[in-house]
């Protein structure tokens, strides 16, 4: 694969591991499935990674927000990691979101995640309890020396945005392998234009971002459900049609916050039980009717629909709440 237009500006004392990660251009934020007594679901997650690097996804983040890291016990969290390591690594590329707003217990995460063999951290400035842009750097940085990381800029999420000048300050690192990017196109120029490998972190900015603002590419939720058309967008030539076909998809994933719009889809799908650990839960039946429609627009043929009965649009009682498996 041709390395990226950021890593050809970059003059970056960067490992062989991290470069390997700045030329991924598909990573998708993957669900984490769970059966019906509230644990993970690996049979549903095996078959849900198949697809993906059957459609030409290069890596997967694991426990991230998308995945529920947050309602994961770190014993969970590292079993996924694990289990994906230990099934798939070599075949597409293991990011383990090891993030947390406690320095210590992000070290901790990301030191017991490249010991059990992932590729990369994605690591995240300390929200809730904000610190200052020194306190930023010091927070990445103990974690940053393990292993290539991926720095997760979301303000949306986190309150505090990490700006340009403190991503810079990075840019020496031989672990930085670049920025999930969610501050949109001005933000995704700005870094590339400076050697920053960039992934968008908004899905439906994802395509401009990639041919005309210089991201590597996206970390994207709506590739759990499209992948293979997501991989068009990113690998081929500039498609604006295929894009605004999208569109609509994309509004529907973020209508309620993700990551309830995935979840619900995919459980229609019949890709992962109908089981959430709240305090998510599933999206209203109108919008289950109304993507159903959508997709067909789309192509079902391009999802992940494992269920013997198809794309189905559920009924409100066919979707189970649960803690987690121990509360069960």
């Amino acid at each position: 694969m041709a390395e990226s237009p950021a890593g050809k500006k970059a003059k970056m004392a960067a490992t062989a591991a991290t470069l390997s990660i700045r030329k991924l251009r598909l990573m998708t934020a993957i669900k984490t499935p769970y059966r019906q007594d509230g644990n993970i679901d690996y049979e549903a997650w095996d078959k849900l990674v198949e697809h993906q690097i059957a459609n030409g996804v290069e890596a997967l983040i694991i426990g991230g927000t998308t995945g529920e890291g947050h309602l994961l016990t770190w014993e969970e969290h590292f079993a996924l990691i694990a289990h994906s390591v230990g099934k798939f690594k070599g075949r597409i590329a293991i990011v383990g979101n090891t993030g947390s707003n406690s320095t210590a217990e992000m070290v901790y995460a990301t030191k017991k995640g490249f010991a059990m063999g992932m590729d990369c951290a994605l690591l995240i400035n300390p929200y809730y309890g904000k610190t200052s842009a020194r306190g930023i750097i010091m927070h990445i940085e103990a974690s940053l020396k393990y292993g290539p990381g991926i720095i997760y800029n979301v303000p949306g999420r986190t309150a505090q945005d990490i700006s340009p000048e403190i991503i810079m300050k990075f840019a020496e690192h031989e672990h930085f392998a670049g920025v999930k990017e969610c501050k949109g196109h001005d933000r995704i120029k700005e870094l590339s234009d400076k050697g920053v490998a960039c992934w968008s972190g908004n899905d439906e900015e994802s395509h401009l971002d990639r041919h005309v603002y210089g991201a590597v590419g996206v970390i994207s939720v709506t590739a759990n459900i499209v992948p293979g058309l997501m991989h068009k967008l990113m690998h081929g030539e500039r498609n604006d049609a295929l894009d605004t076909k999208l569109q609509p998809l994309y509004k529907w994933l973020f209508t309620e916050p993700n990551p309830i719009g995935v979840n619900t889809l995919l459980m229609m799908c019949g890709a992962a039980s109908p089981v959430f650990r709240l305090p998510y839960t599933f999206a209203s039946k109108e919008m289950r009717e109304e993507v159903v429609t959508m997709l067909k627009t789309i192509g079902v043929e391009n999802c992940p629909v494992f269920g013997a009965q198809g794309l189905q649009v559920l009924e409100d009682s066919d979707f189970k709440h649960t803690l987690n498996g121990d509360a069960e």
